[in-house]
């Protein structure tokens, strides 16, 4: 398999009007902002982190939009970029205990930068309702390297394929780690499913 250089890469760069650049990211992009969320908040499991990797990722995907092929998988370029943006900051920030400003955060929802779309549907209780206490427990106690194929995989729906373009990584070694992060969870729930009176 031909890695693409380079130079292919900036061949097949588009040149874009800002109407259509507005159109793309609008009609392309927006429609994603939920599922970027709830990838971002289960990577971070910070409710403030998440709006803010999820905002970068915008800006980001806005300001490289040239690089974008129009009519291709807008969501999977999207959270290749929120995952690079994940590795990059908040990994190094995770080491940092995390403070809550709410009057930071009610001015952000006030301020002229916000589009309303970005802030519908960015609660907690929503990404809790999808999966329980434990699982998310379960999620957060694995290596991020494991939980974010789990995420991509089982509650994204990404295919081998996908997964493989977003992490950068071979088909065979998304297969793998998939394969290890599973039994991670299991091992994690085993207790959990124990406890509940469940049998394996």
């Amino acid at each position: 398999m031909s890695e693409e250089t380079t130079q292919e890469q900036e061949a097949r760069r588009q040149d874009y009007s800002e109407k259509e650049k507005t159109e793309i990211f609008d009609g392309e992009f927006m429609p994603h902002v939920d599922s970027m969320y709830n990838f971002a908040f289960r990577l971070t499991f910070d409710e403030d982190d998440a709006k803010d990797l999820v905002q970068d990722t915008y800006l980001k995907a806005f300001r490289f939009i040239n690089s974008f092929e129009r009519g291709t998988n807008a969501k999977a370029w999207l959270f290749r970029i929120l995952k690079n943006s994940f590795i990059n900051e908040y990994r190094k920030k995770s080491k940092q205990p995390n403070k809550v400003d709410y009057n930071e955060v009610e001015q952000y929802y006030n301020s002229d930068d916000v589009d309303a779309n970005i802030t519908t549907d960015l609660r907690v209780e929503t990404v809790q309702h999808m999966i329980g206490d434990e699982i998310s427990g379960a999620l957060n106690g694995i290596p991020v390297d494991f939980r974010t194929v789990i995420i991509l995989s089982d509650l994204e729906g990404f295919t081998y394929e996908e997964m493989s373009k977003i992490l950068d990584i071979p088909i065979g070694t998304v297969r793998s780690r998939l394969h290890r992060a599973r039994n991670m969870m299991k091992d994690k729930l085993a207790s959990y499913a124990k406890e509940m009176g469940y049998n394996k």
